[in-house]
């Protein structure tokens, strides 16, 4: 029987070895690798690959510009599951998946507030910001500071200057319907 790490050892990957393999994969594809995950699920461990349009960082795309579809992560997913084996970079048993970041992507590096700028996130902070420990509102900008990046999000009249390192998590928030035209207030119903 194969051996199986237990969901309490951690478990430690080496990025470089598996970027070795994903990048020229997901490449082949016209695709590129936005993040992976490596974690312990109730149905054991998996590796998640996301994967958007190659060059969709670089060029600052949109989500709608950077999605993709099951097929190229299909495609992706068949040909990275036999060459991981033969890397061996994982040393037990898991759960492969490939697929797009989404429309409520996640967040994670100041080129992705950067990149996303005008459009609505929801930050989860470690502590709090005037009173706030989740704030949803839009990117506005990013400044440096002496020691730390800050993340300007403005929620109504209020503007949240949030240092990236008192981020926890933070995610792209999805709104249906078009967005209103400036300026021009919403429809009100008498």
């Amino acid at each position: 029987m194969p051996s199986v790490a237990p969901k309490s050892t951690p478990v430690f990957v080496d990025r470089e070895r598996l970027s070795a393999v994903l990048d020229p994969i997901a490449k082949a594809h016209g695709a590129e690798v936005f993040d992976v995950e490596f974690k312990s699920e109730p149905s054991g461990w998996i590796l998640r690959i996301y994967v958007e349009k190659l060059g969709s960082s670089e060029g600052k795309a949109s989500t709608r510009d950077a999605a993709i579809d099951l097929e190229l992560c299909s495609q992706v997913a068949r040909e990275l599951s036999p060459a991981l084996d033969v890397a061996d970079v994982i040393p037990h048993r898991y759960h492969l998946e490939v697929s797009s970041p989404g429309v409520e992507r996640p967040l994670k590096k100041r080129q992705d507030y950067e990149r996303f700028q005008g459009e609505k996130a929801k930050l989860r902070l470690h502590s709090a910001e005037q009173g706030q420990k989740v704030l949803v509102g839009t990117i506005t900008g990013v400044e440096s500071s002496s020691s730390d990046a800050l993340v300007l999000i403005q929620d109504g009249s209020r503007t949240y200057k949030v240092a990236l390192s008192n981020v926890s998590a933070a995610q792209l928030v999805f709104e249906f319907g078009p967005k209103p035209k400036p300026g021009k207030p919403g429809k009100s119903k008498k």
